[in-house]
């Protein structure tokens, strides 16, 4: 797991309520490797420095190391173990399962992300 972790070349690093974030410009997109902490709760960690109740972001890519759960506001619910893809439409929380980390290495648009990956705009 230590190469999932090390630099990241021409990568910008921000850490945002626990997470570590890293994110590469890659022609029309980003590439991003997200470190979700052991413990992580969106709700707990995220809610109040983002400002809304669920997390609002679409989420595509890999999921390399770990296991996340997701919910939805309608209460459906998704569970993500490495090695896995990941589609993640808005509106939901999410969490880290288990004792280790979860690294997902994930590919957006930026606000274009749910249009140009074909997701919901809501789940």
């Amino acid at each position: 797991m230590s190469s999932l972790l090390g630099p990241m070349k021409g990568a910008t690093h921000r850490e945002v309520g626990g997470v570590h974030v890293d994110v590469v410009p890659t022609g029309n997109a980003r590439v991003k490797r997200i470190v979700y902490p052991v413990g992580f709760r969106w709700s707990k960690n995220l809610k109040d420095i983002v400002g809304t109740p669920l997390c609002m972001h679409a989420h595509v890519g890999f999921l390399a190391s770990g296991q996340i759960n997701i919910q939805y506001a309608d209460g459906a619910m998704e569970a993500f173990v490495a090695p896995q893809a990941v589609a993640i439409a808005p509106g939901h929380d999410g969490w880290v399962v288990g004792d280790e980390p979860a690294i997902l290495i994930e590919f957006d648009f930026e606000g274009e992300t749910v249009e140009r990956m074909g997701l919901a705009s809501r789940h």
